[in-house]
């Protein structure tokens, strides 16, 4: 269960989005952005959040950016701070989304070396995931670009 009240932010700014409020999402999104400070704020918070971002971005460029950030923060977090925000999954398992997310942005940029490159690194990170929900819908969704990219 997310204890950490930055998250359960983030998580309440998802809902938003996923109810067609992407323009609410992205400004409840910015204003937390701004509160953890930005770049310099908790890569737990900034991982999530970005992550989140990209995901209610018009722009691919921008999608890309947000999903660039994200990626970079995870190279920072621990197990252990994971687990203190009360996120069941080990960092391990948060690079399978980030890279199918990437390779997404870069096949819709036409940047096809990159997005194979990308879904390679999904694939390669596959592993960390369990075969629960969560990881079938990734597991589908590394298949589905995959078809795409052949």
């Amino acid at each position: 269960m997310i204890t950490d009240p930055t998250l359960v932010r983030i998580g309440e700014a998802v809902q938003l989005g996923h109810g067609g409020g992407r323009e609410a999402a992205r400004l409840a999104f910015a204003r937390i952005w701004a509160e953890i400070g930005g770049e310099r704020g908790d890569p737990l918070h900034r991982c999530t959040l970005a992550h989140a971002m990209a995901d209610v971005q018009d722009d691919v460029r921008q999608e890309l950016l947000w999903d660039q950030r994200a990626l970079a923060a995870a190279g920072l977090l621990t197990d252990a701070r994971v687990a203190q925000a009360g996120v069941p999954l080990p960092v391990a398992a948060l690079y399978p989304s980030l890279h199918l997310n990437l390779s997404e942005c870069h096949r819709k940029l036409g940047d096809l070396d990159r997005a194979r490159e990308h879904l390679r690194q999904a694939q390669a990170t596959i592993g960390a995931l369990g075969d629960d929900e969560y990881g079938q819908l990734i597991r589908q969704g590394l298949e589905r670009i995959a078809a795409r990219l052949r």
